[in-house]
């Protein structure tokens, strides 16, 4: 392999694969005398890669973990494979630190879109297409409009887009984006909007064709300092269909560990509690309270009260 780059490149991920590889066998692979293949190795440890070395005939090599996360060489299928966690992850789909969690998805996500051919972009979107997430309706997440976002975010670069409205008006947008912000399973893009003059949230799923203007700016002071709480008057209602609050008799930590931070849970005794949450569907609410174990009383809306009373009626006629 003449090409030295390229024959990095080749090495390194065969060193990622293996857990450990024979010098002999390791230089047959890529074509190259074992005194080229030590050279190189040493070229990798200049770059920051750990690589232990076996003396001896026998002797060999093996990549082993650092003090610091060196750039990894991925295929095809590991790229998508980590593409597609990791929307699943910025949907929301991960427990753990929440929030918190999707926001370093989408980080990681922008990155990795940033330097994904197309045919693999594809991959990921058939992927996303047929998964169904096991935790009700998620919205649709465009892994490309995401990594623009975060790219301009951090770059402080202006964006403009195409957005449409809750009644279906759309509108041509170019704004100073400033943050992300995942709430009750959406994602929402605080900017200041350049024609308004004013600060504005933006739901991306009702976001379209996001490109990047080439203009920097410096980011301004977000009022109070607090991007969420920007967000926070969009996910009341008004943003779903549905506003469900049900009365829970159990423990409010308790049922705080199954719904996570889906809704607000408010104690209302030291044995029950009133679990509030905007939906488009009621199909994981009903679930939710399947699996509480304990008895409950839902306040609105009628609708869902319809749809448990039938999934009890379907659960009944099934241990007949």
């Amino acid at each position: 392999m003449a090409n030295t780059s390229g024959r990095m490149l080749r090495l390194l991920s065969l060193l990622q694969t293996h857990r450990y590889w024979p010098g002999a066998e390791l230089a047959e692979r890529l074509g190259v005398s074992e005194r080229t293949l030590r050279r190189d190795i040493d070229r990798l440890r200049e770059l920051g890669y750990p690589v232990d070395a076996g003396r001896g005939v026998g002797g060999g090599y093996q990549l082993r973990s650092g003090a610091a996360m060196p750039p990894l060489q991925l295929d095809d299928e590991e790229a998508v494979a980590i593409a597609v966690g990791l929307r699943s992850a910025a949907a929301g789909a991960v427990g753990g630190d929440g929030d918190g969690v999707a926001e370093i998805s989408v980080r990681a996500l922008a990155k990795i879109v940033q330097v994904m051919p197309p045919r693999l972009r594809r991959r990921v979107e058939a992927l996303q297409d047929i998964t169904v997430p096991a935790m009700g309706r998620m919205p649709r997440l465009d892994a490309a409009a995401l990594a623009v976002l975060a790219q301009c975010c951090r770059d402080g670069e202006r964006v403009r887009f195409s957005y449409t409205a809750r009644d279906g008006a759309s509108t041509d947008r170019t704004v100073e984006p400033h943050r992300l912000v995942a709430q009750d399973r959406r994602w929402y893009l605080v900017a200041y909007d350049l024609e308004r003059q004013d600060w504005r949230t933006f739901r991306v799923d009702r976001l379209s064709r996001p490109e990047p203007t080439g203009a920097r700016f410096r980011h301004r002071e977000i009022p109070g300092g607090d991007a969420a709480a920007l967000v926070r008057p969009q996910t009341t209602a008004r943003s779903f269909r549905y506003q469900v609050v049900v009365d829970v008799r159990t423990k409010a930590d308790a049922f705080r560990e199954i719904v996570g931070r889906w809704g607000t849970v408010e104690e209302t005794g030291s044995d029950s509690c009133r679990w509030t949450i905007g939906v488009d569907g009621l199909e994981w609410p009903v679930m939710v309270l399947a699996v509480a174990n304990a008895d409950f009383t839902v306040c609105s809306p009628p609708e869902l009260t319809d749809r448990i009373r039938t999934t009890a009626t379907r659960f009944t006629r099934a241990t007949r």
